[in-house]
């Protein structure tokens, strides 16, 4: 059986390669990748994987019965980027395909639920075996922040005191390794969060906490988080997206105790309190 991966060179794709590594023979994993250079240290077969090259895509995938579809990460143009590969896909008569979406797709107010949406409603409609993993937030998309934060000395934010539930890279990358080496997932949907809820206001009484740095979290508004944002430097798109990101996690869009991550996993997840030490460390 061989198994492929999109966006193989990108952080959750190296990282679904390793954990497929470390569960079936190398010689079994296919890495896509746009510069197939950049997977030159995977450790597998790589081939290219252009998602505006039909013929390439479709040539590619031959031969592969299990496809992992890593949502790709331009917004406006994912959902023809996804459609292509799932064409593709058809062409090359690939058994199945695992994508990875967003948690709480149906009731999200999150700005990134129509491509996701649109995705999985093509990817259904194709007569392809199907399993949606609605990833998650990343831990560390709160935690690869984690430096300048305590040089910073205060936690910013527009969450409120929503919940979340995020979960590590790592543990979504190996429930994808779960679904893609075993059997029964078939038009199965996945909600995939970690299983301790937490704000940010915990978040930022944790990093108190290990740096012994007293760390206050501020709740803004939405658009003053976002100008503040800007004056830290990010593109006047990113910060909106990222303001409303913390406006729909105070709605609860990102609160999901079903624990089916750790069910996948047959483990508890990675906590918060560890993703933070080994920042730290």
């Amino acid at each position: 059986m061989k198994i492929a991966v999109t966006g193989a060179t990108g952080k959750l794709g190296r990282l679904v390669i390793e954990k497929l590594k470390e569960r079936t023979d190398e010689s079994t994993i296919i890495a896509l990748a746009r510069t197939p250079e950049k997977g030159k240290d995977l450790g597998v077969e790589v081939r290219a994987f252009d998602y505006g090259n039909l013929p390439q895509m479709t040539e590619s995938l031959k031969g592969v019965d299990k496809l992992l579809l890593i949502s790709g990460s331009e917004l406006g143009q994912r959902v023809e980027q996804h459609t292509n590969i799932i064409n593709a896909a058809k062409e090359a008569k690939v058994g199945s395909i695992a994508y990875t979406s967003l948690i709480n797709l149906d009731t999200s107010s999150v700005a990134l639920v129509p491509e996701h949406y649109d995705t999985e409603k093509v990817l259904k409609e194709s007569g392809i075996d199907y399993t949606i993993l609605r990833n998650g937030w990343y831990t560390e998309n709160y935690t690869d922040s984690l430096k300048a934060t305590i040089e910073l000395g205060t936690l910013y934010g527009a969450s409120g005191n929503g919940k979340i539930n995020s979960a590590t890279r790592e543990d979504l990358a190996e429930a994808a390794a779960i679904v893609l080496t075993t059997e029964g997932h078939e038009g199965k949907t996945y909600e995939l969060a970690g299983d301790e809820a937490y704000t940010m206001s915990d978040y930022a009484q944790e990093i108190s906490k290990q740096t012994g740095k007293k760390i206050p979290y501020v709740d803004l508004p939405e658009g003053e988080y976002a100008e503040v944002l800007e004056k830290a430097g990010l593109p006047k798109n990113i910060a909106g997206f990222l303001a409303g990101a913390h406006n729909s996690t105070a709605k609860g869009d990102l609160f999901n105790d079903s624990r089916e991550l750790s069910k996948l996993l047959g483990r508890p997840t990675t906590p918060l309190s560890k993703v933070i030490a080994d920042s730290l460390a």
